[in-house]
């Protein structure tokens, strides 16, 4: 019930309305959101810049509806990399294929995703393919794998969510051709034939995954503000003599600020999604509607953060 109120709410254009024009709910949004503009994207990554830490840029926006929307997301999205390279920031781009047309047209999403990765290769930036739910898990991986690793190689990474049971095959797979992974955990509501339901077994799954690419992955995205699962890592990579320049620890605009300078200051790379845009309350309550969790979880670590800032 709390899960379909949260995405009865995203679709209110009035609810909105009301929510921009409210002082209280901008400022609560823009903690985990980085304004509306690409300006302030990109003064976003040039705070987390002075601080020695990089940023991965999302527009926000999810599901288009027609190819005229795709194509603006994509223009947008190539004018993001052209800022990026313009200003210097140490920052790359997070995109999601449904953006890119996935929902209307197998081949028009290919298409602008291979302009965007034109782009990026003209500037050396990086283009990480997020992971939507597992709808969309086969045919993300199918362009991956198909089309976007074989001609751009290095410059395309992927997501792969450890509450997913098929996710250690992918991981597999992924790291027998070389691929960049995003771990994560994932917050999508699945059924639990797709799906751990246990908090503990996706842990579980989430620690072994990271250890594996630890191991063998190509610069590995470990992505989570799970301390328990952090030291974890941080056990491992001592233990097996690991650098800390192989992979990086990804964190959330706005989650746990204390903890990514710590990480930080201890050496490791560190790198926070900063999601941007005028469709930032859908955002909101679209990641509320998947974990609604998620509220307790965010008022918890704002709190904390708080006390541990004194």
């Amino acid at each position: 019930m709390i899960r379909t109120g949260f995405l009865w709410l995203s679709e209110r254009r009035g609810v909105f309305n009301f929510v921009k024009s409210n002082r209280i709910a901008r400022h609560f949004a823009s903690r985990f959101v980085a304004g509306e503009t690409l300006d302030t994207a990109i003064e976003a990554a040039r705070r987390l810049n002075e601080d020695g830490i990089s940023a991965s840029l999302d527009l926000l926006g999810e599901s288009v509806t027609n190819r005229a929307e795709a194509a603006a997301a994509r223009d947008e999205v190539l004018r993001i990399l052209d800022r990026i390279a313009a200003t210097g920031a140490d920052a790359n781009v997070s995109i999601k294929l449904t953006q890119m047309g996935l929902d209307l047209d197998y081949d028009l999403c290919r298409e602008n995703a291979e302009r965007v990765l034109d782009k990026a290769r003209e500037h050396g930036i990086f283009v990480r393919l997020d992971m939507e739910s597992s709808a969309y898990t086969d045919r993300t991986l199918s362009l991956f794998h198909d089309h976007l690793h074989p001609k751009y190689q290095g410059l395309v990474g992927v997501v792969i969510q450890t509450s997913l049971r098929r996710s250690s095959e992918d991981i597999d797979r992924l790291i027998a051709t070389g691929a960049r992974v995003r771990l994560c955990k994932g917050a999508y509501a699945e059924p639990p034939s797709v799906a751990f339901p246990d908090k503990r077994d996706v842990d579980a799954a989430y620690a072994t995954l990271a250890e594996r690419l630890l191991e063998r992955g190509e610069y590995p995205a470990i992505a989570t503000h799970d301390e328990e699962l952090i030291r974890h890592v941080e056990e491992y990579v001592a233990r097996r003599e690991l650098p800390a320049s192989r992979f990086e620890f990804q964190m959330l605009y706005g989650v746990r600020r204390d903890l990514q300078l710590e990480l930080r200051k201890k050496g490791y790379n560190v790198r926070v999604y900063v999601p941007f845009g005028t469709e930032w309350y859908p955002y909101l309550m679209r990641r509320l509607a998947e974990r609604p969790a998620n509220v307790a979880f965010m008022i918890a670590n704002i709190l904390r953060e708080g006390v541990t800032s004194r």
